[in-house]
């Protein structure tokens, strides 16, 4: 037996893109909407994600557009003044808040937890195998396209030999005992978080081996944040530093030398450049292991060793590896978002998904051709090499001209605290906006322009 359920959209991924599009799209359009996700709930990888985990960005620019997620400006710490970050536990019962008010009480949207979409219009129960299917009218939209990898869920991508100890980011919270050596493995926000954290609550920098294949680039926390003022001051930043680069390397230092892009270890040239942020007290404190493996990936571990692509390296007996590699930013080939078959949902701005999926969903209520729907939200992408973020930033910043143009869609996109370089109506004015939005108009055009010579010409 199969059951219909009748609904004009099937969104696959109750994740933060599932949830921002759903979000979007019931709050300017008639429409039902069926939720579909193989997990026990919404939140995606939330849900599993490690116990120290913090978004990386300010609260407000995360979730969906017609709720905010926090909001404050934290009073104490090492990072006052700057806006709060969310953590794990805040992050997942907003999501079911927003579920349970927004979408699934006023009748608009039902939840299919612990389902599997099988392809097409049908998807089924995991447990007990029930089949549901949506009518040929029903468009398919696909949140899962660029859904990450995480540690507790991704197997280790490395050869674990006898006697070797190997455990998730997660674990680490609940060893019972400290070993002599913690083998940290990963180049990227995850691997950070967890050396922040262990250096944190006492553990010597000395007993800390990094295995950092490649070195990454970090966007100073501190210039992205919720004050146009600034965020958009750092973007006039960063465009005239593209349009006075001899090359990515050399705008990637000039960067740094307005305080936009941080860097571990000064001397060494990044070369990754995914570009979460980072604030200066983390980087004080991941500064100060000396213990850095970069000899190419981490190919096997085993009792007193590491094997990398490049030799072996002791460590201690009882070292416990930490892995923290998984790809949590994905990069798949960029497809329209709207296709005949699926709506795919993508990065639109450069950066912030949230933003980018709640305006697929406002465009999907607003508009009906799909080519004006393409034409007004191109795909961008997430950033990896240099020049995978110099592509990410020339296509984020034509799409942003492209749906910018719309009255309707910048008028919204003012109100929607998910869109980082929106001035709120409210907003006061100031010698600092509108020095940053005069700089802003200078140039963005030569930054572009240069960003497309230096490593954009993919775009």
């Amino acid at each position: 037996m199969t059951r219909t359920v009748d609904v004009d959209y099937l969104v696959v991924g109750a994740g933060a893109a599932g949830m921002a599009f759903t979000d979007a799209l019931i709050d300017h359009a008639d429409v039902r909407v069926a939720l579909v996700d193989r997990r026990a709930g919404v939140g995606g990888h939330w849900r599993e994600a490690y116990p120290f985990v913090r978004l990386h960005q300010a609260s407000t620019f995360y979730g969906v557009a017609s709720t905010v997620l926090g909001g404050d400006v934290q009073q104490t710490g090492p990072e006052a003044g700057l806006h709060e970050r969310a953590d794990q536990a805040a992050i997942t019962a907003y999501y079911v808040d927003v579920l349970a008010e927004r979408m699934v009480g006023p009748g608009r949207v039902e939840l299919f937890a612990g389902c599997d979409h099988l392809g097409d219009r049908t998807f089924v129960r995991l447990d007990s195998g029930e089949r549901f299917e949506v009518p040929e009218r029903c468009r398919v939209v696909d949140a899962r396209y660029l859904a990450p990898d995480i540690p507790a869920e991704t197997p280790p991508r490395f050869g674990v030999g006898d006697g070797a100890r190997v455990v998730p980011v997660n674990d680490l919270v609940r060893l019972e005992e400290a070993p002599s050596q913690y083998v940290v493995v990963g180049s990227g926000k995850t691997a950070t978080d967890a050396i922040v954290w262990l250096l944190t609550h006492d553990v010597d920098p000395d007993a800390i081996c990094w295995v950092r294949p490649r070195d990454p680039w970090m966007l100073n926390r501190a210039l992205v944040q919720p004050d146009p003022a600034v965020y958009l001051g750092m973007v006039a930043d960063m465009m005239r530093a593209a349009a006075e680069g001899k090359s990515l390397d050399d705008v990637f230092l000039r960067l740094e030398d307005a305080g936009i892009m941080l860097r571990i270890d000064r001397s060494v040239t990044p070369t990754m450049a995914k570009a979460p942020t980072l604030g200066t007290w983390e980087l004080e404190l991941l500064s100060s292991v000396e213990h850095v493996v970069r000899r190419g990936r981490l190919v096997s571990v085993g009792r007193g060793r590491i094997d990398v692509a490049d030799g072996s390296v002791a460590v201690a007996d009882d070292a416990v590896v930490v892995n923290c590699a998984a790809d949590g930013l994905k990069n798949p080939p960029r497809v329209p978002l709207w296709r005949p078959e699926t709506i795919t949902l993508q990065p639109i701005r450069a950066g912030f998904p949230c933003f980018g999926a709640a305006l697929a969903g406002y465009v999907e209520a607003t508009r009906s051709d799909d080519d004006v729907k393409n034409a007004l939200c191109p795909p961008s992408s997430y950033g990896n090499t240099l020049q995978d973020w110099a592509t990410m930033n020339v296509l984020g910043m034509r799409a942003s001209a492209a749906f910018g143009a719309e009255p309707d869609i910048r008028e919204w996109s003012s109100r929607v605290a998910l869109n980082p370089a929106r001035v709120a109506p409210d907003h006061p004015a100031s010698a600092a906006l509108d020095d940053a939005l005069a700089r802003l108009g200078a140039h963005t055009g030569p930054g572009l322009a240069r960003l497309v010579e230096l490593g954009g010409r993919q775009s």
